[in-house]
């Protein structure tokens, strides 16, 4: 990521990952590509439900979709991840001058 990152969408990051449904939506995909049919399953949550949680994170750029016969397929995208890890460490480090500028 760059130190010039868009905050529209590292915003849209973020706000995708502050949900619990979309977290343990994220944790399940961390062992890999599952289709909504074993969400719902391990979730206890109606396809409805699954369906808008993924289609929040897809338009964050945070999981991919594959489509198979009538069958989709959601995995991590990792990269949109390490996007947002890498802006929240860049938000911890320190200012060039931590005094700041005053008039």
């Amino acid at each position: 990521m760059t130190a010039t990152a868009d905050p529209a969408t590292m915003s849209q990051l973020h706000h995708a990952l502050s949900d619990p449904t979309r977290l343990q939506i994220v944790e399940r995909l961390r062992g890999g590509e599952q289709c909504v049919c074993e969400l719902m399953d391990v979730l206890d949550a109606a396809q409805s439900r699954l369906s808008f949680h993924l289609r929040v994170l897809r338009e964050a750029g945070l999981v991919l979709d594959r489509r198979e016969g009538r069958w989709v397929y959601y995995a991590l995208n990792r990269d949109a991840l390490e996007e947002a890890r890498d802006h929240l460490e860049r938000l911890l480090e320190p200012a060039r001058d931590p005094r700041g500028k005053c008039c």
